[in-house]
């Protein structure tokens, strides 16, 4: 088994739960239903995690066939620059899911300009993900490929002039470590501050003052995945085969989970100053911190880690 068995795998769920998630989201606004809207918001935040491990093991599935005379090279590139769409697209409108989940929590619902930009970057994403599913089966069976279809120019595409960029010109590599860095300090500093409280600590601190961290913990994740792509998509070659690299991402979809749980789940919040949180928020909390730290640990072991 190779990163294009993962990838073939992994593609299916975010491009139908998308449309999935995408639908509900449509209907919890016609009828007017918070439940079902709460439900779409959920769904769209899960699919926007598994875009990311879906985007890496294609970009490594690539480097696995782009050497197969029979697959055209343009439509493995078209794929590619497609996925990348798609992503961008997917990062967005999970952001703004997940944002839509903590007003709810905060203000019984989504605000309207954040269900507008939801409904215009969900549309956009799911548009793209069935447009990169379709390439993605054209490549893996050439039997549905349109007959007659003309070669398209082999030098079309982004993602070598985006890996050429970034390698050529010095000060992309340390502007985005910084913000890498930056990213990884802010999410690690709510997720301390609010795992802490939720295993007994700092008892005077009130469950609702931390709600209101979340939102900063989450733009440092999104700083965190932004300038992660950058690194990954300057020389893919040298993450996909590192077992570290692998291991990073592996703990961060439980991680960025662990956040899920404690912004749907009502129970934590609705706690006061020197109360207890419960057995199962207290397991939550230890596997999201554990995670976290996991994360970074790999991250930072990437170079001494060998393949």
């Amino acid at each position: 088994m190779n990163f294009a068995h993962l990838h073939i795998v992994l593609n299916h769920i975010p491009s139908l739960g998308t449309v999935v998630a995408v639908g509900l989201f449509i209907l919890s606004l016609v009828q007017k239903n918070d439940n079902l809207k709460k439900l779409s918001l959920e769904l769209l935040v899960i699919m926007a995690l598994l875009t990311i491990p879906t985007y890496m093991s294609g970009n490594a599935s690539q480097r696995i066939i782009q050497d197969r005379t029979e697959i055209p090279k343009s439509l493995i590139e078209m794929h590619q620059n497609s996925a990348m769409v798609t992503l961008f697209l997917m990062s967005v409108t999970g952001t703004l899911a997940w944002l839509g989940l903590w007003q709810i929590r905060r203000y019984s619902r989504p605000v309207f300009w954040n269900t507008s930009a939801i409904l215009i970057f969900s549309v956009l994403a799911a548009v793209f993900i069935l447009r990169t599913a379709n390439m993605g089966g054209d490549i893996s069976h050439p039997e549905i490929r349109a007959a007659g279809t003309a070669p398209l120019d082999e030098n079309v595409g982004w993602r070598e002039s985006i890996e050429s960029y970034t390698n050529d010109h010095a000060w992309v590599w340390p502007a985005s470590e910084t913000v890498h860095y930056l990213g990884m300090a802010v999410l690690f500093g709510v997720s301390l501050l609010l795992n802490l409280r939720i295993l007994g600590m700092m008892k005077g601190i009130s469950f609702v003052a931390l709600h209101r961290l979340l939102p900063l913990g989450i733009f440092g994740f999104v700083l965190c995945v932004i300038s992660g792509m950058v690194f990954f998509m300057s020389n893919p070659s040298l993450y996909f085969t590192n077992p570290g690299f692998t291991a990073k991402i592996a703990l961060l979809l439980p991680a960025a989970l662990g956040v899920i749980y404690f912004t749907v789940f009502d129970k934590t919040w609705e706690l006061g100053k020197d109360q207890d949180a419960s057995l199962s928020a207290k397991l939550v909390a230890v596997s999201t911190l554990s995670s976290i730290v996991g994360v970074m640990y790999f991250g930072r072991m990437l170079p001494f880690i060998s393949h």
